[in-house]
């Protein structure tokens, strides 16, 4: 078998395999972190390796179908990896008191400042964006 039909029947295979599919993107996560600590650089690993994995389908590297499935069964199961930071709270049973209003309010109304800041920050690039489609078009 050449190397040109093993290739190709690996890329068949991951694209067929949630399995495959899901050890991609845990590969771009293990890239990610390699990077991250041969350069010692300040980001996550995860991170460093979404956006790996984000360039090589923006510029066509990479088919979105070689990932959807697998991306598809880490956002239907995302609560499972909310688990262990669920159980952590209950070891603290002072989270359930006057100091866990506290926590809830400071997040609920950290949440509101950042959907608000965003809204804004998109309103000024359209305006922005129109501002300057109107000067091109007038030129």
């Amino acid at each position: 078998m050449s190397p040109a039909q093993l290739s190709g029947g690996v890329r068949h295979w991951v694209q067929s395999s949630r399995i495959g599919q899901i050890a991609l993107i845990a590969g771009f996560w293990a890239l990610g972190e390699g990077i991250v600590r041969v350069t010692h650089m300040p980001v996550p690993g995860s991170v460093v390796g979404l956006f790996l994995l984000f360039i090589l389908l923006i510029t066509g590297g990479m088919n979105l179908l070689t990932v959807r499935r697998g991306a598809q069964w880490y956002l239907a199961e995302m609560l499972l990896f909310f688990i262990p930071a669920v159980l952590a709270v209950l070891d603290h049973h002072e989270f359930f008191g006057l100091l866990g209003l506290k926590i809830l309010a400071v997040i609920l109304f950290g949440t509101v400042i950042v959907m608000i800041s965003t809204a804004l920050a998109v309103e000024a690039g359209l305006r922005l964006s129109r501002h300057l489609q109107k000067m091109r078009h007038s030129s």
